[in-house]
């Protein structure tokens, strides 16, 4: 089944059913050119590392630029998007044009994983789509809205393949990218993810860093079969969140990245708007579980469109069990 023909059928019910499906096919039309660029390579120069550093505090490279221009002017064509906020940017971006009663707010990360670019890693695109409040002033209040009013969200994964996930909030769903007609098929339908799977992804160098539930949990999961889990587990580490989620989508198993003690000025290191927040839904309308280890991340009240939170998402007795190892 085509995307379009699919967006047909499952936006049927939903409010703004046709500027829906018209804002999802300009997201995958974006991730189209996208990974045109990425598939080049060296040879269109979007690998080159530029003198500029971004809001993150983050070192760009032009791809990164390449991928946020992309977004932008797909979004702009629809019509539909009132403003934007991007990991690129410090303020929001407003589209100019837009129509009267344009419905939606649009937050991305255009390229999570930019780093791996320089060894033809996989990276890869993230969104949410949230409404946007009838008559408001253009501020950066007007996007933060917890992540339970996402009406869509999804990713973009550039790798062997170019496969779009998403979710409009009735199960999760991925489209791969054939490269002969350039239409996205759906090829995994209602993605399911396991109540368990002995996987988890973590940057264990940042070990150190760790509060002590998160400690202990590694720990007893490293300890394997004589420990207290009685299992062996295996560690995957993609330095992607879309990589690393889009395995756990597939096959199960547990995304980690805590509260860290070396950044004192912030509870995590991945941001809530365009990162955990579109993640979590996908995660959670797949039957896995979001959560900091202390709240569930869909019901955090974001206070700043930057805010950065900890992640724990994937396989429900997983994250249930760890954040059982933050209440003790």
């Amino acid at each position: 089944m085509k995307l379009s023909d699919f967006l047909n059928q499952s936006c049927a019910n939903l409010n703004h059913a046709g500027q829906l499906s018209r804002l999802i096919l300009s997201i995958a039309d974006a991730g189209k050119q996208i990974a045109a660029l990425v598939a080049k390579g060296k040879l269109a120069g979007v690998t080159n590392k530029l003198d500029i550093i971004n809001v993150q505090g983050e070192t760009q490279m032009q791809l990164d630029i390449s991928s946020h221009d992309i977004f932008i002017d797909c979004l702009s064509t629809t019509k539909l998007v009132v403003g934007a906020v991007s990991e690129e940017l410090a303020s929001p971006y407003y589209f100019d044009g837009y129509a009267v009663d344009a419905p939606y707010l649009v937050c991305f990360d255009p390229l999570d994983g930019s780093s791996n670019i320089a060894f033809d890693g996989v990276v890869g695109s993230i969104f949410s789509v949230l409404p946007a409040p009838l008559n408001a002033e253009r501020s950066e209040a007007m996007f933060l809205q917890q992540g339970i009013h996402q009406i869509a969200a999804g990713y973009v994964l550039y790798g062997p393949a170019t496969m779009l996930v998403i979710t409009l909030g009735a199960g999760t769903h991925a489209f791969t990218l054939d490269p002969d007609t350039h239409v996205f098929e759906l090829t995994h339908p209602d993605l399911q993810i396991p109540a368990h799977y002995p996987e988890f992804a973590i940057n264990a160098s940042r070990q150190r860093f760790w509060e002590a539930p998160m400690q202990q949990y590694i720990a007893d999961c490293m300890a394997g079969e004589e420990g207290v889990r009685q299992c062996n587990f295996n560690m995957r580490w993609m330095a992607s969140m879309v990589a690393d989620i889009h395995r756990i989508l597939m096959r199960g198993g547990v995304f980690l990245y805590p509260k860290d003690r070396q950044v004192t000025d912030r509870a995590g290191r991945l941001r809530l708007l365009y990162e955990v927040n579109p993640m979590s839904m996908l995660i959670e309308q797949a039957g896995g579980k979001a959560s900091t280890g202390r709240a569930s991340v869909l019901g955090l009240q974001p206070t700043q469109i930057h805010q950065r939170v900890p992640a724990i998402l994937g396989s429900i007795q997983e994250v249930d069990l760890i954040d059982q190892y933050h209440q003790r």
